[in-house]
């Protein structure tokens, strides 16, 4: 393994990749960032399937055979054929660490994100067509997805919760995973549910670049980073998850997500060598994968104490940057972005079923 995997390993975090391609699975690229780089698991969503889609032919021959069938059909059928091989790929991981890794994720219609109902049905049918245990269905944090992933967790489908910016928002989609424990536990069901909470960074810094000075750029993630951490340490230790895990269930973990950095002038592994943390997965765009493998520095502790960045978060809330407000606006615009991908994905399948026929 890597020198950096194997310091992040013995941190106690995980690293994913956050891509998918056919290219990557067909050739033999996942298979050696799991053997060569030590990653332990894979996520994807619209806007990375739009891409690899859209980028290449590898889809094209699947697509013509896909006859009349709807362009959301297309896809969902595409996309499961992906990451059953990704999941494939990562069952030797999900063995020998007994369901705590080894996962990947597949995302619902970001058309459902206010529709807690059709989210569970859609959400449902994709765990179920998976067939794999290590596949995570992704849910957004949206009010109707709290709801969603609550219900989930109860039917015992493993939840990737996504779409999360602020202490608040983890907090209420935690409640929603341990609300969903509690009801199978007083039905007498299995405990051994899986779910992580993916908490996006970089977004933040993206959003206050050319409003704050200088000195306060590329912070903002960091410090929100912070007071997460510090509120999933609170769960970790609360009696309520304390008696789920004597009964057999399972912490949610952390993910970092969006961890790429889009400053150019700043490091290009700063939302890696800054989140090191224990029982923490952060997954990585394959570009950052890459720099944080040949350059990452870990010598530097994630600050773990909320209350450490107190003084910064109260500058930038005098600068108008108030975290839950910001928090709510960055919630809707990655769910509209989301939209937007899926749209252009949706369009680009039927571009290609019209050359076919």
């Amino acid at each position: 393994m890597n020198e950096i995997s194997t310091a992040l390993a013995q941190a106690g975090q995980s690293f994913w990749l956050d891509n998918i391609t056919r290219a990557l699975l067909r050739q033999g690229g996942l298979a050696a960032y799991l053997r060569d780089a030590g990653i332990s698991g894979l996520t994807s969503n619209p806007t990375i399937f739009e891409h690899a889609i859209r980028n290449s032919s590898d889809y094209d021959a699947a697509i013509r055979a896909a006859g009349d069938s709807n362009a959301e059909a297309v896809f969902f059928d595409l996309a499961l054929d992906d990451l059953r091989a990704a999941a494939d790929v990562f069952a030797p991981v999900y063995a020998r660490t007994s369901g705590a890794d080894g996962w990947v994720s597949l995302e619902v219609s970001p058309l459902l994100a206010d529709d807690a109902a059709t989210t569970v049905a859609q959400a449902v049918q994709l765990h179920e067509r998976a067939a794999r245990p290590n596949l995570f269905i992704k849910v957004p944090g949206t009010h109707a997805g709290v709801e969603a992933i609550e219900t989930l967790i109860h039917r015992g489908v493993p939840v990737n919760v996504t779409l999360l910016f602020d202490a608040r928002q983890y907090r209420a989609a935690a409640a929603a995973y341990l609300r969903g424990l509690e009801h199978r536990m007083d039905a007498g069901l299995s405990l051994d549910v899986a779910s992580v909470a993916s908490v996006f960074i970089s977004r933040w810094d993206v959003k206050v670049a050319d409003k704050v000075p200088a000195e306060m750029r590329n912070k903002l993630g960091l410090a929100v980073a912070a007071q997460i951490y510090r509120d999933y340490q609170d769960v970790l230790a609360s009696a309520r998850m304390q008696r789920l895990m004597n009964r057999g269930a399972r912490p949610q973990r952390l993910l970092w997500a969006s961890t790429g950095s889009k400053d150019p002038k700043a490091s290009d592994t700063l939302y890696v060598d800054n989140l090191v943390a224990p029982l923490t997965i952060n997954t990585m765009p394959e570009k950052t994968l890459r720099a944080a493998l040949d350059h990452g520095r870990l010598d530097t502790p994630m600050a773990t104490h909320g209350d450490a960045y107190a003084p910064l978060l109260a500058r930038f809330a005098e600068l108008g940057f108030e975290v839950e407000a910001v928090a709510n606006t960055l919630q809707k615009e990655g769910a509209a972005a989301f939209v937007a991908s899926w749209h252009s994905l949706l369009d680009s399948i039927t571009q290609r079923k019209g050359k076919a026929a």
